[in-house]
């Protein structure tokens, strides 16, 4: 498919809305919910849909995509896909989800989180075009993406077609880290040979893996296949923006992302917290994903080792806090919490690895790799490759793997560029 005229659409659009977001300081994003409602719901009049959505897929007041789609006459709503967490949310993080029925619509809800993650003809049966509208949180490890990516498979196999609403990046449109998902290394938490942090809307996504072969199956050992895929912008967003600059309320995806912050957090401590037994990040506390401690941490020698690193963008303070669920609940943790002072200077996935390096050269016998040793093949798949912690575990010495962590995102940035909407 050419992605041209959508591309050239939304950067005329993007444009258009740049020019006057000058001159307001109230300026907002509107997500492609809310241009699709603009539009009249062009692209699904008169065809049978389902939804693949949760509780994130909301206008800029709040109303519910499925409300939307549901009430909306020119749109025949069939179907809804629950992904992690459930259509509404109350699933918790790992959970398994049901099928069942949308109590406030009455639409049947089919599971993509639990026996099944790719849809089955018989799920998309009747239906003519599949919707997604879910937040993303610009992360290869959440496993929303992966979910879009075999529902794009299966709609392929099925002629079914794809629209994605478009949505923030909320760690902006200009950071990419981490390397690509190695031969082997495919997992619903790593489906898609890109980076840790991949620098793209979910619309951009979308088009990058229809059309770069890269939907190969779960397991990335399957031919690729192209769905008729259509991704209906967003107006007024731009590049340069985390989630906080598009005055666009925050709907949390998940448990733990109850905030933008939360989002832009995650890939800085989510890969460390693979680990149990080890350090809490802060899940079971009011800070998911943004503090390192533990029981027999002494955190002010644990900061001035940090600070010791020069690290840029990133900012270390101690705390002390006892997290009310989960396995140190209760327990006075000591440790420190992270701040970005310039989070585009800042590498935010390599800093969990200079915390394990910290942590090694003050307490050598809390090895993560042998306190947890049951853990580290997840920490292969939320890495995309075994040769991060190989090499790492030798002397946990950031230097030893940073080249190789880095080695792709140029080459990256170039492949993804033709499909860049803002």
């Amino acid at each position: 498919m050419n992605y041209k005229p959508i591309i050239s659409r939304a950067r005329a659009l993007v444009s258009a809305i740049a020019v006057l977001a000058t001159f307001s300081l109230g300026a907002q994003v509107r997500v492609g919910i809310e241009v699709l409602e603009g539009r009249g719901f062009e692209g699904l009049e008169g065809k049978r849909v389902g939804l693949v959505t949760n509780p994130s897929g909301v206008d800029s007041q709040l109303r519910s995509t499925i409300d939307i789609l549901n009430s909306a006459p020119q749109v025949d709503l069939k179907k809804l896909f629950a992904p992690e967490h459930g259509v509404r949310g109350d699933i918790y993080a790992g959970g398994r989800v049901e099928n069942g029925k949308d109590p406030r619509t009455g639409l049947p809800v089919y599971s993509v989180y639990g026996s099944t993650r790719k849809p089955t003809p018989e799920m998309l049966s009747g239906l003519d075009v599949v919707v997604y509208d879910i937040q993303d949180v610009g992360s290869r490890s959440y496993t929303f993406i992966s979910t879009l990516g075999l529902m794009m498979r299966a709609c392929a196999e099925q002629g079914i077609e794809v629209m994605v609403l478009d949505r923030p990046n909320p760690l902006g449109g200009n950071k990419v880290e981490g390397c690509l998902v190695e031969d082997g290394f495919h997992s619903f938490v790593s489906e898609f040979k890109i980076p840790y942090i991949y620098g793209l809307t979910v619309g951009e996504l979308a088009m990058l893996i229809n059309e770069e072969g890269l939907n190969r199956g779960e397991k990335g050992d399957q031919p690729p296949l192209k769905c008729k895929l259509s991704v209906i912008p967003m107006e007024g967003w731009q590049r340069n923006m985390l989630y906080k600059d598009t005055k666009l309320p925050w709907v949390l995806p998940s448990p733990n992302i109850p905030y933008p912050e939360s989002a832009v957090n995650y890939p800085t401590s989510g890969i460390v917290g693979e680990f149990q037994g080890y350090l809490n990040i802060g899940i079971g506390y009011t800070l998911p994903f943004e503090v390192f401690a533990a029981e027999w941490i002494d955190a002010d020698l644990l900061k001035a080792r940090l600070d010791s690193y020069n690290l840029p963008g990133i900012a270390f303070r101690t705390i002390h806090f006892k997290p009310f669920s989960g396995a140190s609940q209760g327990v006075l943790l000591h440790g420190v919490q992270f701040h970005y002072t310039d989070f585009e200077a800042a590498c935010c996935t390599l800093t969990q690895f200079y915390v394990m390096q910290a942590v090694n050269e003050l307490y050598p016998e809390k090895n993560p790799f042998k306190l947890s040793a049951g853990r580290n093949g997840m920490f292969d798949k939320v890495c995309g490759t075994d040769y991060v912690r190989t090499t790492f575990e030798r002397r946990l010495k950031v230097e030893d793997i940073s080249d190789y962590w880095s080695k792709d995102v140029e080459s990256f940035k170039r492949l993804s560029r033709k499909y860049l909407m803002y």
